[in-house]
């Protein structure tokens, strides 16, 4: 099955309990379709460059799911249906990165990074 990773932005009035609460919601989606989650982060609230739906923060969440194209299509009109759910944005790569995302990863641990000039 191909691998996809899924971000997406709840409202910043809800609780970090209840914004957990959704991505255990979708993965539940996921899996009665025939797919799995991997892996999943919850990044936190968080300022957003711009205003979405007069919102000014968001929490933030991250899956690696393992599933068919029809399941991730479904978890996704789902989100989009959900008055919860602002922003969702779903890439398909070729495999799941090892360890946490850059997100998560302290900042002395970000060695990869170029040099500002």
């Amino acid at each position: 099955m191909p691998f996809y990773e899924h971000v997406f932005i709840s409202r910043q009035d809800l609780s970090n309990a209840q914004a957990e609460s959704l991505v255990e919601h979708f993965g539940t989606v996921l899996a009665d379709n025939g797919g799995k989650v991997v892996d999943s982060e919850y990044w936190g609230l968080k300022t957003m460059a711009y205003k979405i739906n007069k919102n000014r923060k968001g929490h933030y969440a991250f899956l690696k799911t393992d599933a068919p194209a029809p399941a991730v299509q479904e978890m996704e009109r789902l989100m989009r249906l959900h008055d919860d759910v602002m922003r969702v944005m779903t890439i398909k790569v070729d495999e799941h990165a090892e360890g946490p995302s850059i997100q998560m990863q302290k900042r002395e641990e970000r060695d990869n990074r170029r040099e500002r000039r």
